[in-house]
């Protein structure tokens, strides 16, 4: 359904007037014959006589343990002509730990200061497209980051606080100062107050920590690529993702000034965070997914189905849990890994979040509540939408692996499962390994095929899969994955961009100043011609069996039943291709081995996926009939658009 319309939006009265050759907005009251509201922002002010100027907000914390509250860097844009009229703005604020030491972006662009410490450059291109268009532009340093006090503690408290202080004192709810030590007050008299928060990665997982605080004034949110629990950017149930934990992430960013002095901080993260995967308090404090009863910002999730850094689960847990307490979202979901989607689908984007902040922060009625919630990219480029996400018709679907011919390739079915599967962990092995040999029977997993599908079958949504397997050792991971089994041509998102090339021309998307140009590389879809795709996820240590946050040791020869949640997707197995389910040991390069090579057996009548398909049972039952039944279940009727191609979006002009 489309995003709820619950805020009252102002009437404005609109005409021209040549005032400066800036062309500055005149509001008047409407007259009887043309009341009329605006449709979207114009860039009518000056960016380069645009207000910047750096303050540092108090955090109520002290991190460091130095006897004295934490302030937090913030450096501000903002057009100086509202100001002047006595009128106030809206906020867009991007909190991120990587202004200094990794830089933000497609080409890793870093704040840059003039000698008197004035911010010359932010990255991005926030700032040079909304600016000018009525709104400031607000970067924070996070905790123990470039020049704000404090310790870096991966997404827990003083992450958080570092960036919702800001939310408070655009509010008037927070005090802040002109210098980093100074007593002189500084006061955000030029904000309203109604904030949106941006990012992509760490940025964007600021953006859903301080939204799940429930921060009043915090209007919307809009997280690219961004973590919703931080444990499962660590572990999954146990198995870890990553050979380190987040001290050393905390070391990569903080400050050499912060390294110095938050030892205590470092040693909480390392205790905290133990190796076994078990789910401690530092980890409960750090998931937000479990506060979304508190959100009071709309939501706008942008993700890549196929992110390998921040996955896919991070999502779909966060959208499910919005989803339950009624808070207002819209959702974009590419093929790409861990990119920005504005060097993936730049014209549509830089409009769409436009018209996004435009409705949100400033109130206007462009329509965009009413629009379908859900951009999905079904191929390379092809966008499809979805007026509501998952589709209506959506339901879950218990499909049962089964012994398969003498070949030893199993099945994967609506009836009942039967017989055992055996298999060997080979860390060694990847899941494009084991989806390459699907078809024959290899020692170092277990694969289960659909019938070839007489009709496209739609899977929308996040899957789980119930195993019970009798190990060989004491330790064991597994891993489960849904494969599309067929010729494709897919984003190459395991490629260095990811999915996209970088080009050396550049567009240009807002005003410039010598110093700060709105002009970025240009990119171009990068693909991969495949046989096989892995379109959903899942890991797990067998020793969380009786618990998902504690892992105990397994005794060898006896059988475990344990649940994998998958990563959520999106995904049409076409017409002819077939629909696999893989169950194997280490996925290479995805989880760390465990300290085990275990085999298993697999006893199939005990194991279940249990998938999100669209038109539920009887649509996979028709799909894999060969009947002519299938075309009952037309994809029009649950919501899905057809494949469109991008309109040219004005704003960006090549050089």
């Amino acid at each position: 359904m489309p995003i709820p319309a619950r805020r009252t939006h102002r009437l404005w009265g609109m005409f021209a007037a040549a005032v400066t050759a800036a062309l500055l907005a005149v509001l008047v009251a409407p007259t009887a014959h043309a009341a009329s509201a605006p449709r979207a922002s114009e860039p009518v002010y000056s960016y380069e006589n645009a207000v910047r100027e750096s303050v540092w907000v108090d955090t109520r914390l002290d991190g460091d343990g130095d006897g004295r509250t934490d302030r937090v860097a913030v450096d501000i844009v903002r057009p100086h002509e509202p100001a002047a009229q006595g009128r106030k703005i809206p906020v867009i604020m991007d909190a991120s730990p990587y202004y200094s030491c990794c830089g933000r972006g497609n080409e890793s662009q870093k704040k840059t200061y003039d000698a008197n410490g004035n911010v010359v450059q932010m990255p991005l291109f926030y700032d040079n497209y909304f600016v000018p268009r009525g709104y400031a532009f607000v970067a924070v340093d996070l905790a123990g980051t470039n020049r704000s006090d404090g310790c870096v503690d991966i997404g827990g408290p003083s992450d958080i606080q570092s960036a919702k202080a800001v939310v408070d004192w655009l509010n008037g709810r927070a005090k802040g100062y002109t210098t980093r030590t100074g007593t002189a007050r500084a006061k955000a008299s030029w904000s309203n107050g109604r904030t949106g928060m941006i990012g992509k990665s760490y940025d964007g997982t600021i953006a859903n920590g301080v939204a799940a605080t429930g921060v009043e004034g915090l209007k919307t949110i809009v997280p690219i690529g961004g973590i919703s629990s931080w444990y499962d950017y660590y572990f999954q149930q146990g198995a870890a993702l990553f050979g380190s934990g987040p001290d050393g992430l905390a070391n990569g960013v903080e400050s050499p000034e912060a390294r110095a002095r938050c030892a205590a901080v470092q040693k909480h993260l390392v205790d905290g965070a133990p190796r076994t995967g078990d789910r401690t308090a530092l980890w409960q404090e750090r998931d937000y997914v479990k506060d979304a009863r508190k959100v009071r910002a709309s939501v706008f999730v942008v993700h890549g189905m196929q992110d390998l850094n921040v996955r896919a689960k991070h999502f779909g847990q966060w959208w499910d849990a919005l989803a339950k307490n009624g808070v207002d979202r819209k959702i974009w979901l590419s093929q790409t890994g861990h990119v920005d989607p504005f060097d993936y689908r730049r014209g549509a984007w830089v409009d769409t979040l436009h018209r996004w902040f435009d409705h949100e922060l400033l109130g206007y009625d462009n329509g965009i509540d009413r629009e379908p919630t859900a951009d999905i990219e079904r191929t390379p480029d092809h966008w499809t939408t979805d007026r509501v996400w998952p589709p209506a018709a959506t339901a879950t679907t218990a499909l049962r692996p089964a012994e398969g011919s003498a070949a030893g390739v199993g099945t994967l079915g609506l009836e009942p499962g039967r017989g055992t599967e055996t298999f060997t962990d080979d860390p060694a092995l990847a899941e494009t390994d084991w989806a390459a040999q699907i078809d024959a029977s290899t020692p170092g997993k277990a694969g289960f095929i659909s019938r070839p599908l007489g009709k496209d079958l739609r899977l929308s949504g996040s899957s789980k899969v119930t195993v019970t397997a009798t190990p060989t050792t004491t330790s064991a991971h597994l891993s489960a994955v849904l494969v599309d089994l067929g010729p494709a041509t897919v984003r190459d998102y395991t490629g260095a961009g990811e999915g996209i090339t970088t080009l050396p021309d550049r567009s240009c998307w807002g005003a410039s100043t010598t110093g700060d140009s709105a002009c970025f590389k240009n990119t171009r879809t990068a693909t991969a011609d495949v046989n096989s795709t892995v379109f959903s996820r899942g890991w797990a240590d067998l020793g969380t069996y009786a618990n998902p946050d504690k892992g105990r040791p397994l005794t060898p020869g006896k059988s475990y039943t344990l649940t994998l949640s998958l990563a959520a997707s999106d995904h049409v197995v076409p017409k002819g291709h077939r629909l696999a389910l893989i169950v194997a040991g280490t996925d290479k390069g995805l989880i760390v081995p465990a300290s085990t090579r275990p085999t298993l057996t697999l006893d199939l009548a005990r194991t279940v996926a249990r998938v999100p398909v669209v038109g539920g049972a009887a649509a996979f039952a028709a799909a894999t009939s060969g009947s002519g039944v299938a075309a009952a279940y037309a994809y029009a009727a649950d919501g899905l658009s057809t494949f469109r191609q991008d309109r040219p979006v004005p704003g960006g002009s090549t050089r």
